[in-house]
Order: structure tokens, then C-alpha cells, then sequence
């Protein structure tokens, strides 16, 4: 091994270390938002250049997908043309800005701060951050249910699912895996404006989460097993039996996983843009979620990251 390779196959424990220390830094440039940005100012124009729907969502999702990782690939390029630590570098930055292990925590955790300080107004705003639902009515016992689920949901597309693409095809193809995401959380909604032009954008991220949502318990499921407290037969029974109970055909699998480990009932009908969708719960039969699951949820989701980044890591080898 050379030693731009032996610096090409650090570079996903090394992002994962740099996310582990240091997060989302909000004050530094963010890929994320550049590719928000780029999808706002393009959406208008290929909605313009063709009045079929459903063929310019395709073409608008399929061009910022290719486009971004076009541009990584050629960053990465010539970082590692330049010289090895240059590649390493650049290829460690942008594979740790498509990861969201450490602010995912945090998020989850300032929301138990606030239910433990009785701060229940501002929990509910705290959740209604990082939850697409209705919110106004929660009471304590329902933010926690929505947090622990949001931990759940996003260990795949936050972590795991990033780290299984960079294993594939480097720091590129986790930015592009990372557009997909955004696609989908921008445009791909079932309303009036995105039903036909978001579906491709909708599509496309249910297919690149499949391999990794399934298997999401094996590692959850490790990961309760070395957790105090946590039940790790559970985890992997409760996915097996109720993964696919879910309006997603990925989000169920790391929920199911959550809720047997934590031994809690999740999912349910919840309110979104004032209509109610009737979801199935997962993890029927067991217990109600408290503020007391949300650390244990991050406790479970950081060991569940850490796995991922050691399976990925050998993966790519």
C-alpha cells in the first residue's frame, strides 16, 4: 500500500472524528446549504423548460445528482494530483460535512435539557426543528416520542447510509448521496406543488436508502448489545417483525430497531400541515416513550455511528 492509499483509506475514520469533535459548524460554509441554494434556483428553470411534471422533476433531480458529484470527484481529483495530504484533506472535509452524528445528538439532547427543566414551550419549539409534523398540541411525552424517533430515522440517512456510499465510491459519492437526501427533503412531498414534479426526487432517495435501512438493525442491534440497559434480541426481532409497518419503506427499519431496544412504542398517527396521516406504531405492545429515553436513544445512536464508521472503514480497504 502507498501512502496515498494508506491516506485514502483513513479518510472515513478521519471524517468521522471531525464530525465526532466538531459537528455542524454554523459559522463555517456548508455544502448542505450551498446545495439547498442550488436546488431553489434551479427548480424554476425546469419547470419552465418543460411543462411534463414529472419528466422535469426527473431531469432536474438526476442533473443536481450528477452535478455535485461531478464537482466532488473533481475536487477530490485534484486534491490528490496535488499532492497526497492535499487529497486527504479535501476528501476528509467533504465526507465529514455529509455526516450528522455529533448535531443530531446535540439537537436531540438540548431538547431532554428543556423536559427536564419543565421548559415544555420550548422543547415543543426545539422539536419542531428537526420534525416535519405538527407540533402545537405536544405535550412532554409526545416531543420525546418525536425525538427519539427523529434519532432513530436519521442514524441512516445522517450516518450510516453516507459512510456506506463513501465505502462504495469515496467522499463523491456520499455528496451525492447527501444531494439525494436534500432533494428529498426539499421537494419530495405528496402535496399540490411536488406530487408529480418531487416523485422522481422521492424515488430516487428511496432506492439509495434500501440496502442501508436493512441493515441498520444488524448494527443497531450490536450496538444495544454493548449498551447497558438496552435490549439487543429485541431490537432485531421488533425490525424483523415491524420494519416494513412504516409509510416509508425505510424509515420502519431503524424505528422498528430503536423501539425494541428501548423497549418503547413509536410511530402512530400524527398531524402534518393540519391533516392527519395514520401511521401504524411500531413497537406495538411495549412500553410509552419518556424524556429519561432520549439519552439512551443517542447513547444507542452513537454506538450504532461508530460501528458504521468501523464496518465502512474495513469495507473500503
Amino acid at each position: 500500500m502507498t501512502s496515498a492509499d494508506l491516506l485514502s483509506w483513513l479518510t472515513i475514520p478521519a471524517a468521522f472524528a471531525l464530525d465526532a469533535a466538531l459537528g455542524d459548524p454554523r459559522r463555517l460554509p456548508h455544502p448542505v446549504r450551498w446545495m439547498g441554494w442550488t436546488i431553489g434556483r434551479a427548480e424554476p428553470l425546469f419547470r419552465r423548460w418543460l411543462a411534463n411534471e414529472r419528466l422535469a422533476g426527473l431531469l432536474f433531480a438526476l442533473s443536481l445528482i450528477v452535478g455535485w458529484w461531478g464537482v466532488a470527484a473533481l475536487v477530490t481529483g485534484l486534491g490528490w494530483r496535488l499532492h497526497g495530504a492535499v487529497g486527504f484533506a479535501v476528501e476528509t472535509v467533504l465526507l465529514f460535512y455529509c455526516l450528522s452524528a455529533r448535531s443530531l445528538g446535540q439537537a436531540a439532547m438540548e431538547i431532554h435539557r428543556s423536559l427536564s427543566a419543565g421548559e415544555v414551550d420550548l422543547a415543543r419549539s426545539q422539536v419542531a426543528m428537526i420534525v416535519g409534523r405538527d407540533v402545537e398540541r405536544y405535550q412532554a411525552d409526545d416531543i420525546a416520542r418525536a425525538t427519539v424517533e427523529t434519532v432513530a430515522e436519521n442514524v441512516v440517512d445522517g450516518v450510516l447510509a453516507p459512510l456506506f456510499f463513501a465505502a462504495i465510491g469515496g467522499a463523491p459519492l456520499a455528496v451525492a448521496y447527501k444531494m439525494v437526501n436534500t432533494l428529498d427533503s426539499m421537494v419530495g412531498y405528496k402535496n399540490p406543488r411536488y406530487l408529480l414534479f418531487g416523485r422522481a426526487a422521492a424515488r430516487i432517495d428511496d432506492g439509495v436508502n434500501f440496502v442501508p435501512a436493512r441493515l441498520s438493525p444488524l448494527l443497531i442491534g450490536l450496538a444495544a448489545w454493548l449498551t447497558p440497559g438496552l435490549a439487543a434480541r429485541r431490537a432485531l426481532t421488533t425490525a424483523w417483525r415491524e420494519g416494513a409497518h412504516h409509510a416509508s419503506p425505510n424509515a420502519g427499519y431503524p424505528e422498528a430497531a430503536f423501539a425494541g431496544a428501548l423497549g418503547v412504542c413509536l410511530n402512530g398517527p400524527n398531524y402534518y400541515h393540519g391533516v392527519l396521516v395514520d401511521k401504524p406504531h411500531i413497537g406495538v405492545g411495549l412500553g410509552t416513550v419518556g424524556m429519561a429515553h432520549i439519552p439512551l436513544a443517542c447513547r444507542l445512536m452513537t454506538r450504532t455511528a461508530l460501528l458504521g464508521c468501523l464496518l465502512a472503514w474495513l469495507a473500503s480497504y
